[in-house]
């Protein structure tokens, strides 16, 4: 069996932990200042992106001295010491190296959450791995009646038809005649409120032979977004061109091919004139606040839209 020590001696705890966070990384340490002090990576990019909001230079915790991507590096040597060091299991309690928890939790815990094999029918039950056989032993949902298993999986098909009724959308408007995509690249800047506000904006692009600009804003320009945990991404459609008769479009945005943040895809749909140029802000479905804080600690923001036009 594996022997651990369960407490760091201070010294490697001292050395080893992330200045941000006080206390060791849990995942891979990502980047070292100029100086060699330590962060993980989600302290990095809270960090950039707080310097982002607050229009300030990121600077490290520990010594002040300026960080970002290009001035960081990676200390592969401290990584694969951390890697090696023990780190807790969050279901059991027991310490793990860390180059193995990850498969510890997701397929040898004993005390892992799992799910009911009758979750197909219904069966809502969560719970620890070692009490899944006792559970599914006694299970009542292989004994309920056609009719009410059809309640069941009635419920089940109303959620599933929501997801597939987006990606149905999204099939039909790839059959329209007019279809046009770009990258498009977020620049930020400050508004001239004696508050500065941050907010991004994409230099103009041509789709559907029609002139465009894009514009984003965070936390939908509130007055210090870097205060809240919450942070959320909105954006706005403009056209830039004239038109001679109503331009009825649906349009969505993507990540770009060389960012790794996730994104739900959601049709937004406008009529565009001469009055009425631009949308309303809409939300870009980011999936959670740390995401959020990637496209925020990144120089400019990479996107792909996708507009369809609609022809009577």
């Amino acid at each position: 069996a594996l022997s651990l020590p369960r407490v760091l001696s201070p010294s490697w705890a001292a050395v080893l932990r992330s200045l941000v966070l006080s206390r060791l990384p849990s995942h891979t340490v990502s980047p070292v200042c100029t100086n060699g002090h330590l962060m993980c990576a989600g302290c990095f990019i809270h960090l950039l992106a707080d310097a982002r909001l607050k229009e300030e230079q990121a600077t490290c915790p520990n010594c002040r001295c300026e960080i970002s991507k290009s001035l960081c590096c990676r200390n592969l040597a401290v990584e694969k010491a951390v890697s090696e060091l023990p780190a807790e299991c969050g279901f059991c309690l027991r310490q793990f190296p860390r180059s193995l928890l990850e498969r510890h939790q997701k397929e040898e815990c004993q005390d892992r959450v799992t799910q009911c094999k009758y979750k197909r029918i219904g069966c809502p039950w969560h719970g620890p791995f070692h009490e899944l056989t006792v559970h599914e032993a006694a299970c009542a949902h292989p004994t309920k009646t056609g009719n009410e298993l059809m309640e069941i999986l009635d419920e089940m098909d109303q959620s599933h038809r929501k997801e597939m009724q987006l990606y149905n959308s999204i099939f039909s408007l790839l059959s329209f005649e007019k279809i046009g995509y770009t990258e498009v690249q977020f620049r930020p800047y400050r508004t001239d409120d004696f508050i500065t506000r941050l907010y991004y904006e994409t230099p103009r692009f041509t789709v559907l032979s029609q002139t465009w600009v894009l514009k984003a804003r965070v936390n939908d320009s509130e007055r210090n977004p870097n205060l809240s945990c919450r942070r959320t991404l909105s954006f706005q459609l403009l056209l830039k061109s004239k038109v001679t008769a109503p331009l009825e479009c649906s349009f969505l945005l993507l990540k770009g091919p060389y960012d790794d943040v996730r994104i739900s895809p959601v049709i937004y749909h406008f009529v565009f004139t001469n009055e009425s140029n631009e949308t309303d802000y809409v939300p870009l479905p980011i999936i959670d606040s740390v995401e959020c804080n990637k496209l925020l600690a990144a120089k400019n923001i990479n996107l792909r839209l996708f507009l369809f036009q609609i022809q009577k």
